[in-house]
């Protein structure tokens, strides 16, 4: 590898050297009209070998030979810029110093840096087309058969795709099925909507009309895939963009939203089937970039509950702010395991730290502030399956409730920065164990930063439901739908807010960034969703049409289960924060003293598995608890 380098480095010098020649002598040229008198040939043979000289040593100053030039692009056309205008100013100062310009003629010079320009930055043009048309004759076949299957283009087996949108992402999108030669892809047009747009060209190909003409285009142009790359776009609009392609009769996939890509960037490997959670129309967050770089950069971050949906995406989004390592705090096996691959492939540069363990055993948390000296906390470890915590309410207490405890504590102990709490909006106005146990966990985790010794700085984020979570109901639907049917709703009225992981774990940074201690944040969660209509949306997602070709089953409220989710109690204010997504709550203090003597008799009753005294020393803590009455508990 090293020895065919330095070989095309040295071809690319001996035809940079031929170009320089070339351009100083067609400048002499331009400037005598095609006729060089003696004198004037003579100082042109003289200052020639300085004037390689000068601009070879800037070139080499500039590391214009450090570059892939398979990957020229506009940066790299701005450090030929720089290289020639400098090495041309040289020039004139060092001829100026010598000849005093005695017998040289100054347009030369300026002629010589335009030719010059021309003459390498075309260069490095012509080996990127090079690369990108026969990339692979050397080492996968020979020049003449690639040569012959680029011409022919093997019609049968390329893909020709059309791209909606033609605005920075379809560019993108459009400029790697270009370069790269693997992709079996041809596409032949944008389609987009804004009138200055028609019949303009990215990249050579045309705009060839509005998203409303897809099936014309599709039955006129032989189009076999659709590329949805408009991520921006309103859930009206998505939704209607989808109907087009679902009636041209082809495949079609988008790109994701600019907040589910953790670096950010948009590439064909992004590229995924048309999901629910595209129909939302959440918009992009705006993150403070350097506020949450100067909260995590550089820090030890401790994340528990590491394997589970927020986890993991606390975990994916942490990494793109570069702190020095990661530690993974989670009790399941194998979510922890897939976690550890994934980040270590996506960030080998952060130490990542997987560690099995229990929040409810505060042995195994002491251990992880003992040896790793977490200086950010996000504790987002909790059960969180409002049914199945209805069975089993001590497991609530011992889980949600005593390991928050651990936690605050210990990261009290050992002088952590800064503790966030994920919380639920379950927990406002609780009508099932889940939702108080989160309460009485924001109490705790509240009442903490109230304490004047403490260096800690302790956060509670408030947010609803997120699509593709592990208890989202969205993968049952689904799953009812492939089985035929029946899709069962709990109530024909029940709603429910619905944000995406990404961007619930993005406004987590955020609100954390942002908190000093003792506040309560909650996120915009947008309108809320009738979970009725997402399933008939769902039904028609897949092609088929609800109450014909698969029923909707209305089964009652589970226990512990409301029609509605609210954000805030009646006792709380809402305070707008510096950002339009997150706002701050003003809520009452709680008095610790009382909260302390009446966590301990819940305690006991988790300890006896006494569901009955559970539920009536919730209620005690939180009076607006209201318990449900169901059959069938475990006792």
């Amino acid at each position: 590898m090293n020895l065919i380098r330095s070989r095309n480095l040295f071809v690319i010098l001996i035809v940079d050297v031929f170009l320089m020649c070339l351009s100083f002598f067609l400048a002499h040229l331009i400037r005598f009209e095609f006729v060089i008198g003696k004198n004037e040939y003579d100082v042109f043979l003289e200052v020639l070998p300085c004037a390689v000289i000068i601009k070879m040593m800037i070139f080499f100053y500039m590391d214009l030979y450090q570059g892939m030039w398979r990957y020229t692009g506009l940066n790299s056309m701005i450090g030929i810029f720089k290289a020639v205008f400098l090495s041309s100013v040289l020039l004139v100062f060092f001829v100026w110093w010598k000849y005093r310009f005695q017998g040289v003629s100054r347009s030369v010079f300026f002629i010589d840096f335009c030719l010059t320009l021309i003459f390498i930055g075309g260069s490095r043009v012509v080996i990127r087309m090079f690369h990108e048309q026969f990339a692979h004759s050397i080492t996968a076949r020979s020049f003449g058969v690639n040569l012959f299957n680029r011409l022919t283009r093997k019609q049968m087996s390329v893909k020709r795709v059309v791209i909606i949108g033609a605005g920075d992402c379809a560019e993108k999108i459009f400029r790697e099925i270009k370069d790269n030669t693997d992709l079996r892809y041809r596409v032949v047009g944008f389609l987009d909507d804004d009138p200055a747009k028609l019949r303009k060209k990215i990249h050579g190909t045309p705009v060839i009309g509005r998203i409303k003409d897809i099936g014309q285009v599709v039955n006129t142009l032989d189009i076999s895939g659709i590329i949805i790359a408009i991520p921006s776009v309103s859930a009206l609009r998505m939704r209607e963009v989808v109907d087009l392609c679902k009636k041209s009769g082809v495949h079609y996939r988008t790109v994701p939203g600019m907040g589910e890509l953790i670096n950010g960037k948009v590439s064909v490997n992004t590229i995924r089937d048309v999901e629910y959670r595209d129909l939302l129309g959440r918009t992009p967050v705006d993150l403070e970039i350097k506020k949450i770089g100067a909260c995590l950069g550089d820090r030890t971050v401790l994340v528990t509950g590491a394997g589970g949906s927020i986890g993991t995406g606390l975990c994916c989004q942490i990494g793109r702010f570069a702190p020095d390592r990661i530690v993974l705090f989670e009790r399941a096996e194998s979510p922890l395991y897939e976690i550890d691959l994934e980040l270590k492939k996506n960030f080998p540069n952060i130490e990542v730290i997987p560690l099995l363990g229990d929040i409810q055993k505060k042995e195994d948390v002491v251990k992880v502030f003992k040896d790793f000296g977490p200086e950010i906390v996000f504790h987002a470890a909790a059960y969180k399956h409002v049914p199945m915590l209805e069975m089993h309410p001590w497991k609530a207490v011992e889980n949600n409730i005593i390991g928050t405890e651990n936690l605050v504590e210990v990261a009290d102990r050992y002088l952590c920065e800064k503790f966030v709490f994920i919380s639920t909006d379950k927990a406002v106005n609780p009508a099932n164990i889940m939702g108080t146990s989160k309460r009485i966990s924001e109490m705790i985790v509240q009442n903490r930063s109230l304490f004047k010794q403490s260096q800690t700085q302790f956060v509670t984020v408030r947010f609803g439901n997120v699509i593709g979570s592990a208890g989202s109901v969205i993968p049952l639907f689904k799953n009812q739908i492939k089985q035929g049917g029946p899709i069962t709703v709990t109530h024909p009225d029940v709603i429910r807010y619905f944000m995406l992981i990404p961007e619930a774990c993005q406004l987590i940074l955020q609100a954390g960034a942002m908190g000093r201690g003792g506040e309560i944040f909650i996120l915009d969660m947008g309108e809320p969703v009738n979970i009725a209509t997402m399933a008939r949306d769902l039904i028609r997602f897949s092609g088929l049409e609800p109450d014909i070709d698969i029923k909707i089953e209305y089964i009652g409220l589970r226990p512990g289960e409301k029609l509605y989710e609210e954000l805030m109690t009646d006792d709380e204010n809402v305070v707008p924060t510096d950002h339009e997504q997150i706002m701050i709550l003003n809520c009452c203090q709680v008095d610790m003293n009382k909260l302390n003597g009446k966590l301990d008799r819940l305690k006991q009753a988790a300890v006896k598995r006494d569901t009955s005294a559970i539920k009536s020393r919730m209620k005690e803590i939180v009076p607006e608890y209201v318990a449900c009455e169901s059959a069938g508990l475990i006792n």
